[in-house]
């Protein structure tokens, strides 16, 4: 099923637009739909398509089998002979020798950090293959991906060498809620908002995993056969993402995962956590976590000072991570053994805590139609992300879900999953307004994103300026 792509589509198309070749850079975690986008616009394209993935890593890897692996590819799309290269040099020179005439050419080199892990000279022959080869086909498109995003920024989209020469930088994120329903195909309909919210507070909007539905059944049946079974594929899947995507220093990445499981927490909070210093090491861990897709970073701005925030803090925004390290993984062995039982999701221990940080994530990483529905679409944001103070002996602590900045308010959102929501968050927002202390200069709207039956007097009252059910999220144009 291919849904929810249309702007990247779009953006990629027009590269033909123009008469000369196009370095395109898609990045993005596994499982969220590289591969599938680029063989759809090879599709709508209509042209020539040379399809190149890396060998996954193994303790037997080299580099010579790399090369013959990409020549061989290339011997495969052209229907002529593979030459035994030398060297990446080599590689490159067979592959332009088939791009030939003044036909479209799509030539997709997919997992590239895992094609040239094994050569520090592989970027810089590339570059110089790209000057002094590649780039004279002005009928070319030339796309590099990979899941080891950060890979790419440094040997690509950070190398001096390729400065102005890519066209398109595309990091490919979850799918918009709005596309998620598809997955659901013609029962849509049929299906409870709390079922749909309950197998996305699991999977996200990583595509792979929404295929792995089954419409017929309950979000609980889902969720044990995809979790809970020794052969469910999001039982299998975390470990296997996990080596595949970072390699050396598993060890330390997942530390900070866990950590960032209970939520968001900061450089100092982490470090605390994990009794050592707050060093360089984990910044570059959290950099490596962040550019994977796995962790934000929650900075934005002081709504007091319009300054950026002293302390950065760090969640996991991707669900399936989170959900594995609190559900999963302390009963792996079990689940293994077959032993794992449950009668619904419900019962199972910390589920609806742990839903709550769970939905604040659909929520936060659809941000683009939750401004829609704030009457934002077409206004400057200057900052939107979850805001956090520390208690102190001068000032209160204090925890917002999510503040949306803008020149002119300050929008105060509480987001909120449960059977029924009473009167009592209107005192609950009031008192983080309160808390915040935003002077006259800026006017300040509340919000409430919520998922369960809202009391009819949170209505009648009119004390929030934004009532917003996660159904209306759920419809929004994925447009930018």
């Amino acid at each position: 099923m291919f849904v929810g792509r249309d702007y990247q589509l779009k953006l990629l198309s027009s590269v033909w637009d123009k008469e000369s070749s196009s370095l395109v850079v898609v990045s993005g975690r596994r499982r969220i739909g590289k591969s599938t986008l680029i063989e759809r616009f090879a599709e709508k394209s209509r042209c020539r398509f040379i399809e190149i993935e890396g060998l996954p890593p193994d303790a037997n890897m080299t580099n010579e089998r790399q090369l013959a692996n990409f020549c061989e590819r290339i011997g495969k799309s052209a229907q002529i002979e593979a030459p035994q290269a030398k060297n990446w040099a080599e590689a490159f020179d067979f592959l332009d020798k088939v791009i030939t005439g003044k036909s479209k050419v799509i030539v997709f080199l997919d997992e590239i950090s895992w094609m040239g892990g094994y050569d520090d000279g592989f970027a810089g022959l590339l570059k110089n293959a790209w000057d002094m080869q590649f780039s004279k086909h002005k009928r070319l498109v030339l796309v590099l991906a990979g899941s080891v995003s950060a890979w790419i920024q440094k040997n690509i989209l950070n190398a001096k060498g390729f400065v102005g020469r890519i066209s398109i930088d595309l990091n490919l994120t979850e799918l918009p809620l709005s596309a998620c329903c598809s997955f659901w195909g013609r029962r849509t309909t049929h299906v409870s908002m709390r079922e749909m919210v309950d197998i996305l507070s699991v999977t996200g909007g990583i595509p792979k995993y929404l295929q792995e539905i089954n419409p017929r059944l309950s979000a609980d049946e889902n969720i044990r056969r995809m979790c809970f079974l020794p052969e469910g594929y999001l039982f299998k899947d975390f470990d296997s993402i996990f080596s595949d995507v970072f390699g050396e220093g598993i060890a330390a990445k997942r530390r900070i995962l866990n950590i960032l499981a209970d939520g968001p927490a900061s450089v100092s909070e982490l470090a605390k956590a994990m009794s050592i210093e707050p060093n360089g090491h984990i910044t570059n861990d959290l950099n490596d976590l962040t550019v994977a897709g796995f962790v934000a970073a929650g900075a934005g701005l002081n709504p007091v000072t319009n300054a950026k925030v002293r302390e950065v803090r760090y969640r996991l925004c991707d669900n399936y991570t989170r959900f594995y390290l609190k559900f999963i993984q302390p009963r792996r062995e079990a689940i293994r053994q077959g032993l794992y039982r449950f009668a619904d999701l419900e019962s199972l221990p910390g589920w609806n805590s742990i839903l709550g940080l769970q939905f604040e994530n659909l929520v936060v990483n659809n941000l683009a139609s939750l401004c829609r529905e704030l009457g934002l679409g077409r206004k400057l944001v200057t900052s939107a992300a979850p805001y956090a103070r520390r208690k102190s002996a001068t000032c209160p602590g204090l925890q917002i879900d999510l503040l949306i900045q803008t020149p002119k308010s300050v929008y105060v959102i509480e987001v909120k999953r449960c059977n029924r929501i009473e009167a009592s968050i209107e005192k609950e927002i009031e008192k983080k307004v309160s808390l915040l202390g935003i002077g006259s200069g800026k006017s300040i709207r509340t919000a409430l994103v919520y998922d369960g039956k809202l009391s009819p007097e949170v209505e009648e009252n009119g004390f929030i300026d934004f009532l917003i059910p996660f159904n209306r999220l759920m419809e929004a144009s994925d447009e930018p």
